[in-house]
């Protein structure tokens, strides 16, 4: 049980020494992750529609 206890006493320690990121950080990096997914999104769409196109010719 002591171990436990000193865990979670150096856990509680730690956490206090941690960066969090402020409101404005955490819009940006949402943004950034949105922007970057819808054009990934679209680059494999592409890329499945020509792929697709060429088997529809070779076959």
């Amino acid at each position: 049980m002591k171990k436990i206890q000193k865990f979670f006493k150096e856990v509680i320690r730690e956490m206090k020494y941690v960066s969090w990121p402020n409101k404005h950080d955490i819009k940006e990096g949402t943004i950034v992750v949105i922007v970057m997914s819808a054009i990934v999104s679209i680059f494999l769409s592409l890329v499945d529609l020509v792929f697709g196109q060429l088997i529809h010719i070779i076959i």
